[in-house]
C-alpha cells in the first residue's frame, strides 16, 4: 500500500485597501504557522496548528463563524467577515492549517461590503506597517509566489513597498506594476526560503499618487531534498543519501560504520595484525580519499630479536595546517614505549628505522577534508648491530642464516661469547631460535695508576667500544714517559693505540725530571776532561756488581742513569757475565748494588744505597755486537729525591715518521767516573764531556775496518765523538746516560732527556730508538 505524498500548505496573502483613516499608521505582526507532514491513516487533524489573527481598520467587529454548509465554505477554508450597518469594512488574516484542503487556503486582508455590493479589491490604506511571520516544520522550506501586486512606484521603492526576508537576508524588495531600472516586481518568479522561515512585511507611507489594489500572495511549505542540495557540505553523506518528507539520513557502504554524526562514513580499521615478512598497508581506500572520523590502529609484529623498518612511498597526503603540528589527521608511529613519528602534510616521512620487533601506527582522520592517504611498506630487519648471511627478503623451509655482529659488538649466549649463530626456517614458517642480541662491548673500568686519575675523552664518560681515556699524572712534577691515550678495542681492552700495550702508563714521580743544580760548561771530553759539580748530573748513579757465580770472584764498576724512585737505566752488558761455554747470563740482583747522590767514588758511603731486586734485559739484547745495549734495575727500595738525586727525563714515544733522535751535529754530555788510560786507577770525581754525534755513514765507515763483532752499525743505536779520536767514554762508564737538552712539547728548555746507554770504551751508543716502549712497559711490572 502506497502513501500519497501530503498536499503541502497553500496560504495567500490578499493585500488591499480601504479609503478611511488616513492619519493614522497601523502596525500589526501576523505569526503564522503552517504544519507540513503526514499524520497517517490513524491520525486526526485535531494534532496540526491552526492560528489566525485580525487585523481591524476602523471599527472592531467580532467575527461569525460560518456554517461549514455555507456556499463559498469547504473543508481546510476558515474565512471571517465583519459587517457594519454603515458598510464600514473590515481586514482579516486568516491561516488554513488543514491538511488535504481542496481550495486555497489565503492569509488575507479583506474589505468587505454589503451583501449586494460588488467586492472588486479598493486601494489599501496608507500609514500600514505589516509584517508576517512564516514558518513550516524543519525539513521544508517555503515558497512564496505572487499572484497580484500593483504598489504606489517610487526610486528604490522608497514609499510602499513589499519586502521578503529569510534568515537575516532580503530576498526581495518590491514595488510599482512592473519592473524598470529602479523598480522590480515578483511578476511570475518564486521565491524560495533557505530554511523554514519567511518573514513579508508590507509598508505605505501617508500618501498616494493614484489608487493601488495592493498584492495578493500564496506560499506554500516544500519538501528539502537534501540529497540534492550541495550548497552546505555538512549536510552531505559520504556514500549514500536517502531524502524522505521532511527530512533525510545516510548509509554507509559494506565495511563501514555510521559515525555519530549520521553522516560520515567511517572503516572499521582497529587492531590490524600484520605479521608477513614482506608487504605493505596502507589508508583505507588509497590511492582514493581516506574516509572521514575513523582511527586506524595498525601493529606489525616480526620474529623476536629483529627489528623493523618503515618505508613510506613518496605519494602521502594527509591534511595538516601551516601554523600547527597534525591539528586535524595524522599518522603516528609507536616503538614502545617511544613516540617515533608524528607526521601529516604532503611530505612523506620517508625510512623510519625502529629498534623493535613490534610497530603501531595509528592512523586519525577528522569529519572534514578529502586527502588521498599514504602508503607504507614495513621491512625486517637484522638486530641492533648484527650482520645476516645470507641476505634475502624472504626465507623458507629448510634455509637457515648466520647472525654474526659488527665490529665493536659481540653475540652473549649462555654466558659466553660467540663469534655467530645459526639460525634455522623450521616446516612450520617459524625460526628455530629467536634472533640474539648482539651487545655492545664494554672495556669496564680503566685500570687505576697511582698518582694518576683517567680523564675521559668522550663526552658520556662511557667505557663502552671505541671510547677513550687519557691518564693525567695528579701532581704537575710528575710524568708519562709514553702516550698515554688508550682505546676500548675489540677484544674488551684498553690498548695503547700507538703501542699496542694493555698497560696503563705510570706516573714517574720525577720532581723537576731532567733539571740539575747547574748546567755543565761543555768545553772539554772526559780522558783529561772537567770535573762536574756536585748536583750537574743527579741522575748518575753508580753500580757496582760483584759475581759471586764466578770463581774466582769477580767485581767491576759501571754507571746509570735514574729514571725514577725505584728504576735504573743502564747497559745490559754491565749487568751480565759470561760463561765459559760462551753465553751470556744475567747477574743475579742480589749482587748489584746501587749508589745515589754520588760525586766522588771514594765517599759512597755518604750516598744513597740501594740493593736491586731485580734485573730486566732487554729482549733483543745482541752481547757480541752491543746491538739493544739496555737493561732496567729495580731498585729495591725507592730513592730519596733531593737537589743530589733526581731523575731524567725519557723521550716521548716516536712514531715510524718522526724523525730519529738524536739528529745528526747535534751535541750530547756523557758523564761517568771513567780512567784516563788503560792501567789507571777510575777517575775520584764524576768528569763528563760534550759529544757531536755522528752521522750514520761516517759512523759505519769508521767500524768497517774493525773485526765483524764490531763491525755493525744498528739502526737503533748511533756514534757519537770526534773524528780526531780522545773524544770517546772510557772504561768505568759504561751504561752512563747520553743525554741532551730535550724540546719535546710540555717541557721547557733546559730539561735533559736521555737518548741512549753508553758501552764504554765505544764511540757507538745503544740509543732509546723504538726501546722506550720497553723501557715503559718494564717500568710497570
Amino acid at each position: 500500500m502506497f502513501r500519497l505524498k501530503p498536499l503541502k500548505r497553500l496560504v495567500s496573502l490578499w493585500g488591499h485597501a480601504h479609503a478611511r483613516t488616513r492619519d493614522v499608521r497601523r502596525t500589526s505582526r501576523v505569526r503564522t504557522a503552517a504544519a507540513a507532514g503526514d499524520p497517517g491513516p490513524d491520525q486526526t487533524q485535531t494534532g496540526l496548528e491552526q492560528d489566525w489573527s485580525r487585523i481591524n481598520l476602523g471599527q472592531n467587529h467580532t467575527a461569525a463563524d460560518q456554517d461549514q454548509d455555507q456556499p463559498g465554505s469547504g473543508p481546510g477554508l476558515d474565512r471571517d467577515r465583519d459587517h457594519d450597518e454603515a458598510g464600514s469594512s473590515a481586514v482579516c488574516c486568516c491561516c488554513c492549517a488543514l491538511i488535504g484542503c481542496q481550495r486555497s487556503c489565503d492569509l488575507s486582508v479583506l474589505v468587505l461590503r454589503k451583501p449586494g455590493v460588488s467586492k472588486l479589491p479598493e486601494p489599501y490604506p496608507k500609514d500600514l506597517d505589516l509584517v508576517w511571520d512564516l514558518k513550516v516544520r524543519p525539513g521544508f522550506r517555503i515558497k512564496l509566489d505572487f499572484s497580484h501586486f500593483q504598489l504606489e512606484p517610487s526610486y528604490l521603492c522608497e514609499y510602499d513597498y513589499v519586502k521578503v526576508e529569510a534568515d537575516s537576508e532580503v530576498l526581495g524588495l518590491f514595488c510599482g506594476s512592473e519592473s524598470t531600472d529602479t523598480e522590480s516586481v515578483p511578476g511570475s518568479s518564486s521565491i524560495v526560503s533557505p530554511s523554514n522561515s519567511l518573514s513579508v512585511s508590507f509598508r505605505s507611507d501617508y500618501s498616494d499618487e493614484a489608487k493601488f489594489s495592493g498584492f495578493r500572495a500564496h506560499y506554500s511549505a516544500q519538501d528539502i531534498d537534501e540529497c540534492l542540495d550541495q550548497s552546505d557540505e555538512e549536510l552531505l553523506c559520504d556514500h549514500f543519501c536517502h531524502n524522505f518528507i521532511g527530512g533525510f539520513y545516510c548509509s554507509c557502504r559494506h565495511g563501514y560504520r555510521l559515525h555519530p554524526d549520521n553522516r560520515t562514513c567511517a572503516v572499521q580499521c582497529s587492531d590490524l595484525v600484520f605479521r608477513q615478512r614482506s608487504g605493505s598497508f596502507s589508508s583505507p581506500d588509497y590511492p582514493g580519499s581516506y574516509p572521514k572520523s575513523s582511527d586506524c590502529r595498525y601493529q606489525i609484529q616480526v620474529q623476536s630479536g629483529l627489528r623493523i623498518r618503515l618505508d613510506f612511498g613518496p605519494v602521502f597526503d594527509v591534511e595538516d595546517h601551516p601554523e600547527a603540528e597534525c591539528p586535524y589527521d595524522f599518522v603516528k608511529v609507536q616503538a614502545a614505549p617511544v613516540s617515533l613519528v608524528r607526521s601529516g602534510g604532503s611530505v612523506a616521512p620517508g625510512s623510519v628505522q625502529t629498534e623493535s620487533s613490534s610497530v603501531t601506527i595509528l592512523f586519525h582522520s577528522d569529519n572534514s577534508g578529502e586527502n588521498q592517504g599514504w602508503k607504507c611498506m614495513p621491512r625486517p630487519q637484522a638486530p641492533p648491530n648484527a650482520l645476516l648471511t645470507p641476505v634475502q627478503s624472504e626465507y623458507s623451509f629448510p634455509d637457515h642464516v648466520l647472525v654474526s655482529c659488527q665490529s665493536g659488538h659481540r653475540i652473549q649466549k649462555d654466558g659466553l661469547f660467540l663469534e655467530h649463530v645459526q639460525m634455522d626456517c623450521l616446516a612450520d614458517g617459524s625460526w628455530s631460535s629467536s634472533a640474539p642480541e648482539c651487545q655492545e662491548i664494554n672495556c669496564g673500568p680503566p685500570v687505576s695508576v697511582p698518582e694518576a686519575h683517567v680523564v675521559f675523552l668522550n663526552s658520556n664518560s662511557s667505557s663502552v667500544f671505541g671510547s677513550r681515556v687519557r691518564y693525567e699524572c695528579e701532581n704537575q712534577t710528575h710524568t708519562n714517559t709514553t702516550t698515554s691515550e688508550f682505546v676500548c678495542g675489540a677484544d674488551g681492552k684498553w690498548t695503547n693505540p700507538e703501542t699496542g700495550s694493555d698497560l696503563p702508563p705510570p706516573c714517574h714521580t720525577q720532581t723537576g725530571c731532567g733539571l740539575s743544580l747547574s748546567l755543565p760548561s761543555l768545553v772539554k771530553r772526559i780522558v783529561g776532561g772537567r770535573t762536574a759539580d756536585r748536583g750537574m748530573f743527579p741522575w748518575q748513579v753508580l753500580i757496582r756488581v760483584q759475581d759471586r757465580t764466578r770463581i774466582p770472584e769477580q767485581d767491576w764498576f759501571g754507571s746509570g742513569s735514574l729514571l725514577s724512585e725505584v728504576w735504573v737505566l743502564t747497559a745490559a752488558h754491565v749487568v751480565t757475565s759470561k760463561r765459559r761455554d760462551g753465553s751470556v747470563v744475567p747477574v743475579q740482583p742480589q749482587d748489584v748494588q746501587v749508589f745515589l747522590g754520588v760525586h766522588s767514588s771514594s765517599q759512597t758511603q755518604q750516598a744513597q744505597q740501594r740493593i736491586v731486586g731485580s734485573v730486566v734485559l732487554h729482549p733483543d739484547f745482541q752481547p757480541q755486537n752491543y746491538n739493544n745495549d739496555i737493561a732496567l734495575l729495580r731498585l729495591s727500595g725507592a730513592a730519596q729525591l733531593s737537589d743530589v738525586v733526581r731523575p731524567v727525563c725519557l723521550p716521548p714515544i716516536r712514531s715510524q715518521w718522526d724523525s730519529p733522535l738524536p739528529s745528526p751535529l747535534s751535541l750530547g754530555v756523557v758523564a761517568g767516573w771513567g780512567v784516563s788510560s788503560s792501567d789507571s786507577a777510575p777517575s775520584d770525581r764524576l768528569q763528563y764531556v760534550k759529544l757531536p754525534v755522528v752521522a750514520p755513514e761516517e759512523c759505519a765507515q769508521s767500524y768497517a775496518s774493525r773485526s765483524e763483532a764490531y763491525n755493525v752499525s744498528a739502526p737503533n743505536m748511533f756514534c757519537a765523538g770526534f773524528r780526531s779520536g780522545g773524544g770517546d767514554t772510557c772504561l768505568g762508564d759504561s751504561g752512563g746516560g747520553f743525554v741532551s737538552r730535550g724540546r719535546s712539547q710540555g717541557r721547557g728548555q733546559g730539561r735533559w732527556e736521555v737518548l741512549g746507554s753508553c758501552p764504554g770504551a765505544d764511540r757507538r751508543t745503544a740509543a732509546l730508538r723504538g726501546s722506550t716502549g720497553f723501557i715503559q712497559e718494564s717500568s710497570t711490572l
